[in-house]
């Protein structure tokens, strides 16, 4: 037994993922009832990554802006950048692609008592009062706009504080990332739990009479991430950009995809930022601003089901529309996170710019939350990965201005 947790322990963490992958996916076909109970153990990974990572945010971003330089960059003007260029450019991908394979949608009920913003005033006042949020409230609701304010702001505040408080703010702030460390080495076994729960719960049944939605949404996403991404990065490094966007679908993506929630994967993307040796000035900040902007993937799914639901009312869309849907899908999706119900609570918003009911909209909802079990792991997985792809290129175009070799760690 020692001699096997020793072998164990050699194993990268991608290693260990896949094999608590392949164990859940046995277990919950051979065995479904008797594996049930191992369900659990996903719940207690959500639960334990959703936890800390409030936690997490505000003090790395406390002492880093406490212990900030003046004169030292960190690139953030870049990043954000990138993820708006990005959220964009997923949003106009998505409505090529709707065009180029209409989708008629037989509607759903079932979403219809939920309540959808009136307009993008609405997603943007939301975002505003996110920001001034209660501290206490923020970190209980796990609000990162109103969490990432208050870090900023104390952090500011601290500045001209004695040594003494700066690094005891460092200390908390290392002991929470070796918190975190200690939940991430129990990801195998809340991958397995959460697979079990996946395929027992709800199976592949529900989902196959929208085969062709689905191959258009994750076909979107798949583009975006292996295509569209790279050539973002290539622009910006000038070299082959598949090492590093491999390593972040292989060490953030999968996570991502069975946990369902850009919130619980910030610190998977901490760490990895960390291994791929980051500024921790910078990604403190960009990856939980990231998760709350940062939206390729919703961009995706607000314009595929607005499309989906105009062509199944055989509405005529002009190209200018289309395009006014892409900027409208992108900066509803920035809000995304503030809205509860994620991204399909947006689609009536985008719906509206087509004179679509609020009745009928709501029904495209309801087909969204069917296919929510797919879809959402793959937005998730796409929003995600995508928060480490970018703030790792705005390191590393830095890094080739100055001169330095620019190296893809491997996983430890």
């Amino acid at each position: 037994m020692k001699n096997l947790m020793k072998k164990w322990n050699q194993l990268s963490l991608v290693k260990q993922i896949i094999i608590g992958l392949i164990v859940g996916i046995v277990l919950a076909v051979a065995i479904p009832e008797a594996a049930k109970p191992v369900v659990i153990l996903g719940s207690l990974f959500v639960g334990a990554l959703k936890a800390i990572a409030p936690v997490l945010v505000l003090f790395l971003v406390m002492s880093a802006i406490a212990q900030h330089k003046s004169g030292h960059q960190t690139n953030m003007k870049s990043i954000i950048s990138l993820y708006l260029l990005g959220t964009f450019l997923a949003g106009l991908i998505a409505v090529i692609v709707s065009f180029i394979v209409p989708v008629n949608l037989t509607l759903a009920k079932g979403a219809e008592d939920l309540a959808a913003p009136g307009g993008v005033v609405d997603v943007l006042k939301t975002l505003l009062l996110n920001v001034v949020d209660n501290p206490v409230k923020a970190i209980y609701n796990a609000n990162y706009i109103g969490i990432l304010a208050w870090a900023v702001v104390l952090g500011m505040a601290l500045r001209n504080a004695p040594d003494s408080t700066k690094t005891m703010i460092s200390n908390f702030s290392d002991a929470v990332s070796k918190m975190v460390t200690w939940v991430i080495k129990f990801a195998p076994l809340g991958i397995m739990g959460l697979v079990i729960d996946s395929i027992t719960t709800n199976g592949i049944e529900s989902l196959l009479s929208y085969g062709k939605l689905l191959a258009v949404l994750v076909g979107c996403m798949l583009f975006v991430a292996l295509v569209v991404n790279p050539i973002m990065v290539y622009v910006a490094i000038r070299q082959n950009p598949y090492p590093l966007v491999f390593k972040c679908i292989r060490e953030s993506g999968i996570t991502a995809f069975f946990t369902r929630s850009s919130a619980a994967n910030i610190p998977v993307n901490m760490k990895l930022c960390e291994n791929l040796g980051l500024n921790k000035d910078t990604y403190s900040v960009s990856i939980p601003l990231g998760a709350t902007i940062n939206m390729a993937g919703a961009a995706v799914t607000i314009s595929v089901l607005t499309l989906a639901a105009v062509h199944t009312l055989g509405i005529h869309v002009d190209i200018p529309t289309a395009i006014i849907l892409s900027v409208l899908s992108a900066v509803c999706a920035c809000g995304a996170s503030g809205v509860a119900g994620g991204s399909l609570l947006l689609i009536p918003l985008a719906c509206s710019l087509f004179g679509i009911p609020n009745d009928v909209a709501m029904q495209v909802v309801g087909v969204g939350f069917i296919i929510g079990v797919l879809q959402d792991s793959f937005e998730t997985a796409l929003n995600s990965s995508t928060d480490v792809l970018f703030t790792a290129t705005a390191e590393f175009k830095k890094w080739r201005k100055e001169g330095k070799k620019i190296t893809i760690k491997k996983a430890a």
